[in-house]
């Protein structure tokens, strides 16, 4: 457990924690005491609480792309380059970054001017549906804030596709089936997670927001996706697969 794998699979689950409870109390406040309002600024610290989680957990995924990068290119050097000093700068260098990230993000948005209806066609606070109901949007602030969503999604996503581009090169090249399967299984999980995480995230964000469909899906990355990450990155230790094996043998 105190290998640098399993360090930054803690780190990003602890990320999702706070990602998910940033989001599920006030969703449940709307859905169960049927409060359909937030303050502004209630609103806007929303916003940048789900921008640092959510760019947060983007960095971490790319960091842990490079991890398993790393292990399956440069076995030899691994240990020496991955001591722990290096994976808690890894680890904190993007949760710093991804703060003054977010915290710009919402200060621009801030900015937008807000004359007409203030209802949301969304679950929560966050920058696309804020922007589609601000009726004067100043171009320097559209310009910053679109800025930081592409440092903050779209930077690791280009890191993590170049990354395991370089990964399945290398796997390519490996002779022998069971050595293929052995470097792939190190990294299964972290696609599943990642292609689920940005899957939905880049479609939601590609459906107009006028659109219902935008908002169902920004639930699926935000709730349904940490939700299963767990069991993806459990069904990988041996002793849970054969546990469960088990217990199915015992049913």
């Amino acid at each position: 457990l105190h290998t640098p794998m399993y360090f930054f699979i803690s780190m990003f689950g602890t990320c999702e924690i706070f990602f998910v409870s940033s989001i599920v109390p006030i969703l449940l406040l709307n859905l169960i005491a049927d409060m359909k309002s937030i303050s502004f600024t209630g609103c806007f610290v929303q916003v940048c609480a789900i921008a640092t989680f959510g760019s947060t957990e983007c960095h971490l995924l790319a960091v842990m792309a490079f991890d398993r990068d790393l292990a399956i290119n440069y076995p030899l050097h691994y240990s020496r380059i991955m001591r722990r000093d290096f994976c808690i700068l890894l680890v904190v260098l993007p949760w710093a970054l991804c703060i003054i990230n977010a915290l710009i993000a919402m200060f621009f948005t801030a900015g937008y001017k807000y004359c007409g209806s203030n209802e949301l066609n969304h679950f929560m606070c966050e920058l696309g549906p804020l922007q589609h109901v601000a009726c004067v949007v100043p171009p320097t602030n559209r310009l910053t804030v679109t800025i930081t969503e592409i440092y903050g999604i779209v930077l690791p996503f280009t890191v993590i596709l170049l990354l395991y581009i370089h990964i399945i090169t290398t796997i390519v090249r490996i002779r022998g089936e069971k050595s293929k399967r052995k470097a792939f299984s190190t990294c299964s999980s972290h696609i599943t997670v990642a292609s689920l995480f940005y899957g939905t995230a880049i479609i939601a964000n590609m459906v107009p927001q006028t659109n219902n469909t935008s908002k169902y899906f920004s639930i699926i990355y935000t709730l349904v996706t940490p939700s299963v990450n767990p069991f993806i990155y459990t069904l990988r230790n041996k002793d849970v697969v054969t546990a469960f094996r088990k217990l199915k043998a015992k049913l």
